[in-house]
């Protein structure tokens, strides 16, 4: 994964649906003898997009994407005394992408900043659907929702997901899909990561299997794989990754002014790179060696 990835104003939350059982965040919360209930601002790492180097550069170049909130919801109530001043630091970064990622879109419009209009160009909204339930909940939802680029995270994938009427809406640029992992890992079926790549590909729409979860089922086989890149690995030989249409963010700079794509951040990948199944979402590699390695679990 590249330098920048991630950008956690916030950490810890409360679990509001099925595939908050699992969840990552209380796993390694626990693991460090605290609690993922915990939900506190971040001291070191609120202002990071606004982070310089010696030279008074910022440390986020213009063009690359960032996720937010990856320990937490951006959109979590007990967040909302800090969610302001969060706004205004994307709203100055109008030359970085920011994906913001919710399971709670209901809460979306009353959590909006003044003057937000038909949103801004340089957010990424996406909304998690991990059974046909949640799907048919969350997504309808993210459809009236003034924001210009939407897309599904649909991970932990717990079932079988039939999503094509929302597709058909043109709104959904891109789609991405995992199975689960950590503590009681429940089972991802490849079927049904098949079943979301052709809605996705028969669309032109971009659809990114992430990993394959812990416990992956294949044609009526269960398989085990605890190592995150053995999940990675076999994510990308399924062949199912798909670039549909690029999405195209109109970035700007302090005043206002498009910036050119050429004047945009390029993403630079690895040899390492070439089979990554997370490379369609990647920001590019640093080399940091965040991404060898993984330990067991």
């Amino acid at each position: 994964m590249a330098m920048h990835s991630n950008w956690n104003p916030w950490h810890g939350c409360i679990k509001c649906s099925e595939g908050c059982q699992n969840c990552y965040v209380y796993y390694l919360d626990r693991m460090r003898g605290r609690s993922g209930a915990d939900i506190y601002k971040t001291k070191t790492g609120f202002r990071y997009p606004l982070s310089k180097d010696r030279t008074g550069r910022y440390k986020i170049q213009s063009g690359e994407m960032i996720s937010v909130c990856m320990t937490s919801d951006f959109f979590l109530q007990e967040a909302d005394e800090w969610r302001k001043e969060a706004w205004e630091i994307m709203r100055r970064r109008s030359d970085v992408i920011f994906l913001l990622l919710t399971k709670r879109p209901e809460r979306i419009h009353e959590c909006l900043p003044p003057g937000w209009g038909n949103g801004w160009d340089n957010l990424f909204l996406n909304v998690t659907c991990e059974n046909q339930d949640r799907a048919d909940e969350r997504i309808p939802l993210l459809l009236k929702l003034p924001f210009k680029h939407k897309g599904l995270h649909c991970a932990p994938l717990l079932g079988p997901l039939r999503i094509g009427k929302y597709l058909d809406s043109g709104q959904i640029e891109q789609v991405a899909c995992g199975g689960e992992n950590y503590g009681g890992s429940r089972p991802c079926d490849f079927e049904w990561v098949q079943d979301l790549q052709n809605e996705c590909a028969s669309r032109n729409i971009t659809f990114c299997f992430m990993e394959t979860g812990t416990v992956f089922i294949k044609d009526g086989r269960e398989y085990r794989i605890r190592s995150k890149q053995q999940q990675n690995l076999q994510a990308y030989k399924s062949g199912m990754t798909f670039q549909g249409r690029p999405m195209r963010f109109e970035l700007k700079d302090s005043f206002g002014r498009l910036i050119p794509e050429e004047d945009l951040y390029v993403p630079r990948y690895a040899k390492k790179c070439e089979e990554c199944s997370f490379r369609i979402l990647c920001n590019g590699c640093s080399n940091c060696g965040g991404c060898e390695g993984y330990a067991d679990v």
